[in-house]
C-alpha cells in the first residue's frame, strides 16, 4: 500500500489556459494521456459508504485497478491510502482484490456484488516539477465525469508529491495562483460521479475551523456540477461561521471568502490566493470521503 499525498484544485474557465503559460510550466512541454475510467460499487454503494473508491483505468497502453480509502486532509490537500497494479482485464482482478484488508472489512460477498457504477474520460497533462525542497507531479485534468444519462465537466488541478516536503505543494499551487483562477477541491472524482448518480449532494457537518473549511469547500464542489445557488450560500455561511469562530489572518482570509462569494464572478486569482491561504493557517485535520 502507498500513501497518495496531493493537493487538488478546481480551475476557472480560463484557468488551464492560464495554467499553460505560467512561468514555472511555459516552456516545458507536458506529457498528455487520454485517460478512461470505469467506477465500481456494489448496487448498495457500499464501498462508498465505507469511503473507497474502486476504479479501471485504461491509458494508452495499459490497463490499471486501483483501490483508495478514505483520507485525513482539507482545503484541497489529502493523504490516502491506494492500492494500484496492472491488470489483465478485460475486468476486476477479484482474487487480489479479495487480500486487501480494506475489502476483507466489508464481509463475504462483496466482491461478487460488484458492478460498473459510473465513468470518467479525461486528458491528462502532466508536468513533473523538481527542486532541492520536492518533487511534485503536476496533472492537468480536462473532460467529462458520466452517470447513466447525466455527465458534468472535469477541469480540476492535482498536484501530487512525489518525494521531499509536503509543504512544497502549497508553495506551487499558491505560485500559480498568483495568475490562474483556482480554488482547493476536496471531493474525488470517485465522490462526484457517485453524487452525480444518485442526484444528490450531502454536506459534511460544520464546527471546528477546519470542519467549516471542509464545508465550504465541498459546497463550491456540489456549485460546481449542479449550478444551483443554495450551495454557493452554503459556502459563504460556512466561510462567514468559520470567521466568527477564528481570530486574527485566518479570519480576515475567511471574511475575504464569504464577501468574495457575493459577487457573480467569484474564482478570481484573488480568492484562490485567499483559499490557501486559510488552509495552510488552518492546523486541522478532517476525515474526506
Amino acid at each position: 500500500m502507498a500513501h497518495e499525498i496531493e493537493l487538488k484544485l478546481a480551475l476557472g474557465p480560463t484557468g488551464p489556459d492560464a495554467l499553460r503559460h505560467h512561468p514555472r510550466l511555459a516552456g516545458r512541454p507536458p506529457r498528455t494521456t487520454r485517460l478512461g475510467n470505469t467506477y465500481f460499487d456494489t448496487p448498495d454503494g457500499e464501498l462508498e459508504a465505507a469511503r473507497m473508491a474502486l476504479r479501471l483505468r485504461h491509458d494508452d497502453t495499459r490497463l490499471v485497478q486501483t483501490l483508495k480509502t478514505s483520507g485525513q486532509g482539507g482545503g484541497g490537500l489529502s493523504s490516502r491510502g491506494e492500492w494500484e497494479w496492472e491488470v489483465m482485464g478485460p475486468g476486476l482482478d477479484l482474487a487480489r482484490l479479495a487480500d486487501l484488508p480494506p475489502l476483507q472489512a466489508l464481509g463475504e460477498g462483496v466482491l461478487g456484488r460488484l458492478l460498473p457504477r459510473f465513468s470518467t474520460d479525461f486528458s491528462r497533462e502532466t508536468w513533473w516539477l523538481e527542486d532541492e525542497a520536492a518533487t511534485i507531479e503536476v496533472a492537468l485534468d480536462i473532460g467529462e465525469i458520466r452517470a447513466d444519462e447525466h455527465s458534468t465537466s472535469i477541469r480540476e488541478l492535482e498536484l501530487e508529491l512525489k518525494a521531499g516536503d509536503a509543504a512544497a505543494v502549497l508553495d506551487l499551487a499558491e505560485s500559480l495562483a498568483e495568475t490562474v483562477p483556482l480554488r482547493p477541491s476536496d471531493t474525488s472524482k470517485a465522490a462526484r460521479g457517485a453524487a452525480l448518480l444518485a442526484g444528490r449532494w450531502t454536506l459534511p457537518e460544520g464546527g471546528t475551523a477546519s470542519a467549516w473549511l471542509h464545508r465550504a469547500v465541498v459546497a463550491l464542489d456540489a456549485l460546481a456540477d449542479t449550478g444551483e445557488d443554495a450551495w454557493r450560500d452554503a459556502a459563504r455561511e460556512a466561510f462567514r461561521r468559520l470567521a466568527e469562530t477564528t481570530e486574527g489572518a485566518a479570519g480576515e482570509d475567511a471574511r475575504r471568502l464569504a464577501k468574495a462569494l457575493e459577487q457573480p464572478h467569484w474564482l478570481t486569482e484573488a480568492f484562490g490566493r485567499d483559499a490557501l491561504a486559510l488552509a495552510r493557517r488552518l492546523p486541522g485535520r478532517v476525515a474526506l470521503g
